[in-house]
């Protein structure tokens, strides 16, 4: 927690604020820094170099042409500081209720049962055993309990036999949160304490929330429309170059900001006590869209403006952390995502009635035997606020892009939107059906380099502190600020970055929403471990 004077305590709203990203972890240090910090909305301003709001949580496109979203994020009862800011947040839909009320009530009537959690053969497997051995048991608990120092620099294979990829617990805990197995026994082991509580529904995901739109719609516009009206800006298009920080022994105080927009180098000269709030590094840098018919390009020449900034920042001094383990081996942090835009229920009805479930209950629908492990998910529809009702949306994903498919003999990142479309069908053995699905579908690919580059193997300081050690005024927020034992890749783990560095910048008498620990919970481990001991 950072002292601040007297002066700054009692003139918080004539503080300014400077937001690098327009994420959802800025959007929510914006909100928190007007409701608890009670800056005026017209001193907060937010820069990103691109032109769309949203960071990561996007979603676009038209029935005409296809819709496209890169990813799709799941919640859980549990996410404290994200329920705490839809809370406040006026719903798309209704703005006499909340995006909170909005999502609880989706999921009253929508909640996951999943009956076809994994397929191999075209046919649904029972995943009542999740194919342990008592070794692959004993090696998670040892996971689970060893410190975190001993773990740094590991992967998730250096602390198991190769028999506990073979598991279904593995394919479905890999599809659910997209881990692969040289990723980090960190943030492997953060995961299973901090979802033990979920160990119990893992086979049917009956505790997984999700919004009722995509989360473009339900949380990222209902944010900014808020924000807006509160009198933030949006510097869009504005790419920040480099920041100037004084750094002595006792205090680290951003002082410039440096950036460019239509061309032109701008600079912003910081008052003592102005706030600067950081988003260093994103997952969804250089992303590349594909279309019905092309492949996306894989984007490996350039990096992202946000990483370049957090390079810069790093090397000023090492409280600001490292990025090198995250953003330097492309093919461990890459997959592939598509988003299918159909003109007629064809495929949700092909589905339903393989799976068992409707559209919006069914869940994830791994393909294990797959060589791109493909995962696809029905939607409830419609899955964007404006969509047709005569237009169906669907999502997939592919955890290994360079191999090459069970049925187009192609590598998936080389494949069009509809051989990515044709191998899923061929999976699920709808192949009577493809000449009709593929005329009346519009597969859009998308290709992601860092889009697991959290994941990655680190040590304890390559993420830099929310608020570093000295720093008056500036703060790290999103993916790769380190809150401890939180997870990583869920909204949850940026709007809790948003809180630690708003409440802590500006010395408010608040805390941070609290942090659901049931690894503690004696019912709790005991439906865990019951579950991980059922055949």
């Amino acid at each position: 927690m950072n002292l601040k004077s007297t002066k700054m305590s009692e003139n918080k709203s004539e503080i300014k604020a400077y937001l690098v990203g327009s994420g959802i972890a800025s959007l929510s240090a914006a909100c928190y820094l007007i409701r608890d910090g009670g800056l005026k909305g017209e001193n907060i301003i937010i820069f990103d170099e691109s032109e769309k709001f949203g960071g990561s949580l996007d979603a676009g496109g038209n029935p005409k042409d296809g819709y496209s979203m890169r990813g799709g994020r799941m919640f859980e009862e549990k996410f404290n500081c994200t329920y705490d800011l839809l809370s406040f947040i006026p719903s798309i839909s209704n703005p006499n209720k909340s995006a909170k009320e909005e999502l609880m009530e989706f999921h009253q009537e929508f909640f996951w049962n999943d009956k076809a959690r994994l397929v191999a053969g075209g046919e649904i497997v029972d995943v009542a055993n999740l194919g342990f051995q008592e070794k692959d048991r004993l090696d998670l608990v040892k996971l689970c309990i060893t410190p975190e120092k001993l773990l740094e620099n590991k992967t998730i294979t250096d602390c198991f036999h190769p028999h506990f990829f073979e598991s279904n617990f593995w394919f479905i805990w890999c599809t659910t949160f997209a881990f692969e197995p040289w990723h980090s026994a960190i943030e492997f082991k953060r995961y299973c304490l901090r979802f033990t509580h979920l160990f119990s529904t893992i086979d049917t995901m009956a505790g997984i929330y999700r919004t009722q739109y995509n989360q473009f719609d339900s949380i990222v516009r209902p944010v900014v429309k808020w924000l807006k009206e509160k009198g933030v800006k949006l510097e869009m298009g504005a790419e920040v170059k480099d920041i100037s920080v004084k750094i002595t022994d006792k205090e680290k105080v951003a002082e410039k900001i440096i950036y460019t927009k239509n061309g032109a180098d701008l600079e912003i000269i910081l008052d003592p006590n102005d706030l600067l709030f950081v988003t260093n590094g994103t997952m969804t840098a250089n992303s590349t869209t594909g279309s019905k018919n092309t492949a996306p390009v894989l984007e490996t020449h350039k990096l992202g403006s946000t990483w370049k900034l957090w390079q810069k920042l790093a090397a000023k001094t090492v409280d600001f952390g490292n990025p090198a383990p995250f953003c330097s081996d492309i093919s461990k942090t890459k997959w592939e995502s598509f988003t299918v835009t159909a003109k007629d229920p064809a495929f949700f009805n092909l589905l339903e009635a393989f799976s068992g479930s409707e559209a919006g209950k069914g869940g994830l629908i791994t393909i294990k035997d797959s060589n791109w492990l493909l995962t696809v998910v029905l939607n409830h529809q419609p899955h964007y606020y404006e969509q047709p009702k005569d237009v169906w949306v669907w999502w997939g994903y592919g955890l290994f892009p360079d191999k090459v498919g069970n049925f187009v003999k192609k590598k998936m990142s080389e494949c069009t939107g509809d051989e990515i479309l044709t191998e899923v069908l061929s999976h699920l053995r709808f192949t009577e059906h493809v000449d009709h699905l593929l005329a009346t579908s519009i597969t859009i690919p998308v290709m992601m380099p860092y889009i697991t580059s959290q994941f990655m193997p680190r040590t304890g300081t390559d993420r830099p502190k929310v608020i570093p050690s000295g720093a008056r005024n500036l703060a790290f927020i999103g993916q790769y600020a380190e809150i401890d034992d939180d997870v990583v890749f869920t909204v949850e783990y940026s709007v809790r970055t948003a809180q630690t560095a708003v409440f802590g910048l500006l010395n408010l008498d608040k805390k941070v929403s609290p942090f659901f620990k049931g690894q503690y919970d004696p019912s709790i481990l005991f439906a865990a471990l019951k579950m991980l001991h059922r055949k």
